[in-house]
């Protein structure tokens, strides 16, 4: 049955996008506790899964779509979650460059404060966690407060960006760590608009309206 199969489909979306959350935030307190066994787990356990994940789901989407010829509603639910899995991917490699960055700065500590970047962090996994909450209950209230979010996480990028600039002008040496905080704040704003393209796609889920060119900006 399609509704049987969409059902399926639904629950390992939401069992990855859980593995997702789970690697951000854990990417966030691994940097923030200063503890590398969290990071490495990111890094070795954690996105090997969640490639596994991808695979399935995509093979799963073409079996429905070649199976039962989805139509309307049902056809444009398939397509939005071939979509969202690879945004859940995406944020799922960002996890891991920020381990990656995050393990750099435990061997080679930044003496500033992570205040900014430990804020930015939690703005940024509450977008993820109500991007798929919208999704699981087709609660387009909560997406397009997920839209309105993404710049307050943008704004906490630029403060960080503008901040390290200001520590390297006068410092050589904390060049490369300053480059580090720096590419951990790209890599949450790159998570955020991944969050936002998915409570967009919820949007057009349930009502067919596709609220992309609204406002929003830019979302790759």
């Amino acid at each position: 049955m399609l509704r049987e199969k969409i059902t399926e489909l639904k629950h390992l979306l939401i069992q990855d996008a859980g593995l997702v959350e789970d690697m951000i935030s854990r990417s966030m307190r691994g940097l923030l506790e200063k503890n590398p066994d969290m990071l490495y787990q990111v890094v070795k356990n954690q996105e090997p899964r969640v490639n596994a994940y991808d695979r399935s789901i995509d093979e799963l989407c073409v079996q429905t779509i070649a199976q039962y010829e989805p139509v309307a509603r049902d056809l444009r639910l398939v397509i939005m979650i071939i979509k969202m899995n690879k945004d859940l991917e995406r944020m799922a490699d960002h996890a891991v460059n920020i381990s990656e960055s995050g393990l750099y700065l435990i061997a080679n500590p930044f003496l500033g404060s992570y205040n900014d970047l430990r804020a930015m962090g939690e703005n940024t996994v509450a977008m993820m966690k109500d991007g798929i909450n919208a999704f699981v209950n087709e609660d387009i209230a909560l997406a397009q407060l997920v839209c309105d979010r993404d710049d307050i996480v943008d704004e906490a990028g630029d403060k960080i960006l503008k901040d390290l600039t200001d520590i390297m002008k006068g410092k050589k040496d904390v060049i490369p760590r300053a480059l580090a905080l720096m590419r951990i704040a790209h890599n949450l704003e790159r998570i955020a608009d991944l969050s936002t393209n998915i409570a967009e796609e919820v949007v057009y889920i349930v009502e067919g309206r596709d609220i992309k060119h609204h406002g929003g900006g830019h979302h790759q």
